[in-house]
């Protein structure tokens, strides 16, 4: 079973809390679960991003939310440091703006996950039975997590990159507007 590479990525061992936060590789199939975690932990936050603008009112603050978490969740499970950080600022911004326990849980999330795909991309295989896991594609669950980001992020990151950076921006400006105005330095009408 082992040479074959279809052993248990987590051993008895190891908890799912323990492989959430604090991750330890020993064969492709950890790279290839921290992965598949990091993966479904983006497109959990970019749905429950997309819920809570949907019940405040701001319907396309949520699909633009949606689109970054998903499309950074794609590049977590394709091992990109690049897609981890982009995903981890932009919730710790989230978490500027309205802090609370849910959202503190959800950057340490997040940052276990900047963590894991770190470890992942730089994990060198030592020995010819650590080849990584065949992905599936029998289920919907094997196509939506392992066969379409394989597919997806190869054509779809440098539009990535343009579209995290500039919404990043976005936030980033209306973070110091917030901030600014909170302070007395920006009036809130302008025009008196």
């Amino acid at each position: 079973m082992q040479t074959l590479g279809v052993s248990d990525s987590i051993s008895q061992s190891d908890s799912r809390l323990k492989n959430i936060f604090w991750p330890t590789i020993g064969s492709g199939t950890d790279v290839d679960t921290l992965g598949s975690q990091g993966f479904w932990i983006c497109v959990a936050i970019g749905v429950l991003s997309l819920a809570s603008n949907l019940v405040i009112g701001n319907p396309i603050a949520g699909v633009c939310l949606l689109i970054y978490f998903y499309l950074g969740g794609v590049g977590v499970r394709e091992r990109s440091c690049y897609a981890a950080v982009v995903v981890f600022v932009m919730y710790v911004a989230n978490f500027a703006l309205s802090p609370g326990i849910l959202n503190f849980f959800a950057c340490l999330l997040l940052l276990s996950v900047l963590r894991a795909t770190f470890i992942a991309s730089f994990w060198e295989r030592k020995e010819a039975v650590t080849e990584m896991p065949v992905r599936f594609n029998e289920t919907w669950k094997d196509k939506f997590v392992d066969q379409w980001p394989a597919k997806m992020w190869p054509k779809l990151r440098y539009l990535y990159y343009v579209y995290s950076t500039g919404f990043l921006f976005l936030v980033t400006l209306g973070l110091t507007m917030i901030l600014l105005r909170s302070r007395g330095i920006i009036p809130t009408r302008f025009g008196r």
